[in-house]
């Protein structure tokens, strides 16, 4: 049975334009998409690949404990949850 991981990412407008996505919990996972679309499912890419990485290499996947606050307030970023199976 495949662990089930989930992650916050933060979506950003870029200056060039698109969008522009990290996620914090892992260190060094970033993507990018022309249209906010792309970069979510960019993001989704990125973090499967991620820990795909990770667990070939015997790294510890790292767990991310709080869930994000739902925040409405304009000219923020935008917080997601993503939940993959690895």
């Amino acid at each position: 049975m495949e662990k089930r991981y989930t992650y916050t990412i933060k979506v950003l407008p870029a200056e060039e334009g698109g969008y522009g996505v990290i996620v914090p919990a892992l260190a060094g996972c970033h993507t990018q998409g022309e249209t906010y679309e792309e970069a979510l499912a960019n993001a989704e890419e990125a973090i499967q690949g991620f820990i795909e990485f990770l667990q070939k290499t015997g790294r510890p996947v790292p767990v991310e404990n709080q869930r994000p606050r739902k925040l409405h307030l304009q000219n923020l970023p935008q917080l997601f949850t993503a939940e993959l199976e690895a």
